[in-house]
């Protein structure tokens, strides 16, 4: 059975004096912006299992924005929104020439794996390719989107760059995007799926370590392409 790991952005703070409200005080910090929901199996009832945000470098907002720029991410996966306990944190350990290695650890360090990007044209192919390594498990790759659908998504680029100003001049906020799932195979299995509709990493393994999965998805969205919205580009 698969179980389902979404990242959401999170309710707004109540202003009625409860833990969520005074987050908003002055001096206080501003609360978790997103959260990763968690559904096991279809049909079953979803629960927040981690609050994600990212994780400023020396600098802060402008020295995180113009690493971002190669590649390099950073953030944390915390158990509560007030930040007390870390389940996970992704850090950037390199990104240069359209590739770049993130590796992602547990609450006290530990290693729990590392994933790749290659970015599309990058030298190894035409399309992105995402690499997950687990420690101790099977090397799993997939490629976003299907070739097919990538040729008629080039044929009709017309049509689409007009959508996508049209959106942009209705105000409508909808604009055609490029494929964009994502099926990892590791040998004959198919651990990981990455579904465009609702940005869902549906885990089919049991072996995938969840915070692993929740971080790999919620580094796929930082990387929304055209007229999309990346949760972590945001100035202050």
């Amino acid at each position: 059975m698969s179980s389902v790991l979404t990242l959401k952005r999170a309710p707004e703070p109540e202003r009625n004096g409860t833990a969520e409200g005074q987050a908003t005080a002055p001096g206080a910090p501003a609360p978790v912006g997103h959260v990763i929901e968690f559904t096991d199996g279809p049909g079953g009832e979803s629960r927040v299992v981690a609050h994600v945000e990212r994780e400023l470098p020396e600098g802060g907002v402008p020295a995180y924005l113009a690493a971002r720029k190669t590649g390099a991410r950073s953030f944390v996966l915390w158990a509560d929104p007030e930040r007390r306990a870390r389940l996970a944190t992704l850090v950037t350990a390199s990104a240069a020439d359209g590739v770049a290695t993130y590796r992602v650890l547990g609450a006290q360090g530990e290693h729990i794996g590392t994933l790749v990007r290659e970015k599309a044209l990058s030298g190894k192919g035409l399309r992105t390719r995402w690499t997950v390594a687990q420690a101790g498990c099977p090397e799993a790759v997939g490629f976003k989107g299907r070739i097919f659908w990538w040729y008629v998504w080039w044929l009709l680029l017309p049509i689409q760059v007009a959508i996508g100003v049209g959106s942009v001049l209705s105000g409508s906020g909808d604009a055609a995007r490029g494929p964009r799932r994502i099926i990892w195979r590791a040998g004959r299995e198919a651990p990981l799926e990455f579904l465009s509709d609702g940005d869902e990493i549906h885990v089919h393994a049991s072996w995938v370590d969840w915070r692993l999965a929740a971080a790999l998805g919620a580094l796929i969205r930082t990387f929304d392409s055209w007229m999309g919205t990346p949760w972590d580009d945001k100035r202050k």
